[in-house]
């Protein structure tokens, strides 16, 4: 069991950048599948960013060049660097984590989330 904490969220205006952690749990953060996902009021929840235990990141199309994924595997964090913030950013982002071992046998580790607002 995995157990993953994010940090980070609040208000800031258009324009402005935020910076979200997640902290994860357990002695192998370094083999885990990462990822941000988010879901604005009255939408589905979708995919922001993802890294790989290995450092391979993807992210979708409308926060490229304005969003950054990382890891520092020393202190079992990761980390959305949020820059150039649009109402459209808005949402409950969420951390998800995967031992690379559990992939193909579960659904991988939900945090609570955290609020992003960001007004126009």
């Amino acid at each position: 069991q995995v157990q993953v904490t994010e940090s980070g969220g609040g208000l800031v205006q258009s324009g402005g950048s935020l910076r979200l952690s997640c902290a994860a749990s357990g002695s192998s953060f370094r083999l885990y599948h990462m990822a941000w996902y988010r879901q604005p009021p009255g939408k589905q929840r979708e995919m922001v960013a993802t890294i790989t235990s290995d450092d391979n990141r993807n992210y979708v199309d409308s926060v490229k060049g304005r969003f950054t994924i990382s890891r520092d595997n020393a202190k079992k964090t990761m980390y959305l660097q949020m820059n150039s913030l649009k109402p459209e950013d808005t949402g409950v982002y969420y951390c998800w984590a995967q031992p690379s071992w559990e992939v193909g046998r579960g659904a991988g580790y939900w945090g609570q989330g955290t609020q992003v607002t960001v007004s126009s």
